[in-house]
């Protein structure tokens, strides 16, 4: 028995020798993990200026409540917490059911995690929390800045937007090697605009700081929670960068001004010597603030119910049948390979009749020349201009000036639009291809597809001389203290293949559009700036009339869409300005006046006080002129006879 005892005894004392002599710097540590909580400190998100240094987008102090799910009382903390903070029912079983959601069984790992509970807290309830702190184990307060949109739903398609982080984006993050700092649910992540685009750049580095809780999670200061903390107790975080755009937000103000009464519509402003974009504005809009909190089930259905699509940026995504602001380059494409000549006349009887077909004007013009058939509109003129140069070569010309392609501005998913071919139809329609197709294409209709975008860029190359750039939208990255990181310089797509003198020849007619009395644009012309453009009558695509619809709804739909793309001003083009009113009709009726008041408001309002050019006028260097090989056939024949 007395060996037994001896045994046993010999037993715990090599035991508490091993505990205590090997295992004890081990277990010490053990011990200091288990009071030791990590907090994470958010990083302060870069802001986002237009170009004049006004604030788009920052960040505001906010006060968020956390919670350590394991150290919580869910019997008395709990319920006290819910008293203190004077939470509806609903908000306390929201709460509670994601607490006991973390608690249960299988999910360990949640259970000492820190997790958001309740944004944006009062400064009522901030102070309550405070004031009871050891009252309520396992609940914190953290500082956590909160994105702010200063101007509301202006330009916030550019701008775009950010709401919380879905478990897609944590695993993408995860395996991403370029993010540094993961993402943790309840982050916020940029999603549309140049919040997505640049979301690596203003997104920042989180921070941390350790404290000593005891046993029920409630922190632990002076001496003994430095001798747990003998190294570094915090990190700072670190801000994310800054960014400047090439916007003007009082030029974007310009801009929806002038489209006030449209209840769809969109413009493109744009320096045509740089590619820089001024202003872009898709009408309606969504203000960004609403996403930072999450929109609710009924602003969701509100927003995809609005017929007039606010969620969509018109001025990038969406295509549309261009009309008449097409015609300028199937005339280019006619003029600088021969085909015409400036004098060349065609006679408009009101229509123009091909392979038993006919294919309307919209007047009686009689003889045109090139000239009078950009400055009155005459789609006669054009289809006999089609019938000689052919599908492929309008189509080379066109992708020439950028059309058909993505622009690459970057900001936002961007539709490519469409330039069909012979072969694309032939591909598509086997055997359908016929020549009043290319009639069609000519003057910006059949399958003839463009954004906003696009346009201002080939009208911008038309005027500079036949430079064609890459729209921008993002000045400079700078760290918070100004140091520039990246300064973005124009990028030159190419120049275009097409000769001065042809684009000259459809510049003086595009003056005539709007200085001509014969002009579609001339009604509305304002003599205080001097501006080339061409007007611009898309059909759409004949609707029935839905089930609850009234007659004015009907009538809307069906009618067709105005365009006016123009340059300004004449003497020296500075600007590129294209508007689009979706179902607005006639162009130089409806577009037309809002594209010039526009580019009066910019004279007399923005160039006046601009310092500096927005982007430098040198273009990249080895940017050298692209001529796409010839794919047409023969040009077909066409009567013509010279004045």
């Amino acid at each position: 028995m007395r060996l037994f005892v001896l045994l046993t005894f010999l037993v715990f004392v090599s035991r508490l020798v091993y505990l205590q002599l090997l295992q004890g710097d081990e277990m010490h540590q053990a011990s200091i993990n288990n009071v030791v909580r990590t907090v994470s400190i958010p990083a302060v998100r870069g802001r986002i200026f237009d170009a004049k240094g006004r604030v788009l987008a920052t960040s505001m102090p906010s006060h968020t409540l956390v919670a350590i799910p394991h150290y919580v009382d869910m019997e008395t903390g709990f319920h006290r917490l819910v008293d203190l903070l004077e939470l509806d029912e609903g908000e306390a079983a929201r709460i509670e059911a994601e607490l006991k959601d973390c608690l249960a069984d299988g999910k360990d790992m949640r259970r000492f995690q820190q997790i958001a509970i309740k944004e944006r807290i009062s400064p009522e309830q901030l102070a309550a929390v405070k004031a009871h702190q050891d009252e309520l184990p396992g609940i914190d307060v953290m500082d956590e800045p909160v994105r702010y949109y200063p101007y509301g739903d202006l330009a916030s398609h550019i701008i775009g937007y950010m709401n919380e982080v879905s478990f897609d984006d944590i695993q993408d993050a995860a395996a991403d090697e370029r993010i540094a700092d993961k993402y943790r649910q309840g982050d916020l992540i940029g999603r549309k605009g140049v919040e997505r685009a640049f979301e690596g750049e203003l997104r920042g580095m989180r921070g941390w700081r350790k404290k000593v809780v005891d046993a029920r999670g409630l922190p632990i200061a002076g001496v003994q929670s430095e001798r747990l903390l003998p190294d570094a107790s915090m990190q700072e975080p670190t801000s994310g960068y800054d960014i400047t755009l090439t916007l003007d937000v009082a030029l974007q103000k310009i801009a929806r001004q002038s489209m006030a009464g449209h209840p769809s519509a969109a413009a493109v402003i744009m320096d045509i010597h740089t590619g820089a974009i001024l202003a872009a504005e898709s009408r309606p809009s969504i203000d960004s603030n609403k996403f930072v909190n999450g929109l609710t089930y009924a602003e969701n259905d509100e927003i995809n119910a609005n017929p007039y699509r606010p969620s969509i940026d018109k001025s990038l995504y969406e295509n549309y049948f261009p009309g008449s602001i097409f015609k300028p380059f199937t005339a280019m494409a006619a003029l600088d390979e021969g085909i015409v000549t400036p004098e060349d006349v065609f006679e408009c009887s009101g229509f123009h009749e091909f392979g038993g077909r006919i294919f309307k004007c919209t007047h009686v013009h009689g003889d045109m020349t090139l000239y009078d058939a950009l400055v009155q509109s005459c789609n006669v003129y054009f289809y006999n201009l089609a019938e000689m140069t052919g599908m492929d070569r309008i189509a080379r010309y066109a992708r020439e000036f950028g059309f058909g392609q993505k622009t690459g501005v970057g900001y936002n998913a961007e539709a490519e639009g469409h330039i069909p071919t012979r072969a694309w139809y032939e591909k598509n329609f086997p055997g359908e291809f016929r020549i009043g197709h290319t009639l069609n294409a000519a003057i910006g209709q059949g399958n003839t597809k463009v954004t906003l975008m696009q346009v201002a860029a080939a009208y911008s190359a038309m005027a500079n001389g036949g430079t064609l750039y890459q729209p921008q939208i993002v000045r400079r990255i700078e760290t918070p203290d100004g140091e520039v990181l990246k300064d973005f310089q124009p990028i030159v797509k190419r120049r275009v293949s097409v000769s001065r003198r042809s684009m000259d020849i459809i510049m003086e007619a595009l003056v005539g559009v709007v200085e001509d009395e014969e002009g579609t644009a001339h009604s509305v012309r304002d003599e205080s700036v001097s501006i080339a453009g061409k007007t611009g009558t898309a059909q759409v695509m004949k609707q029935p009339q839905r089930k609850g619809d009234s007659l004015a709804e009907y009538y809307y739909r069906n009618r067709d869409h105005a365009w006016f793309a123009s340059i300004a001003p004449v003497e020296k083009p500075e600007i590129a300005v294209v508007v689009l009113i979706e179902h607005g009709g006639a162009g130089g009726e409806h577009a037309a006046p809002v594209g010039i008041e526009m580019a009066r408001r910019y004279f007399e309002e923005i160039a006046p006080r601009q310092q500096a050019p927005l982007l430098a006028d040198t273009p990249e260097k080895g940017a050298a002129p692209v001529r796409l090989p010839v794919e047409d056939s023969s040009p077909a024949t066409a009567s013509a006879h010279r004045r």
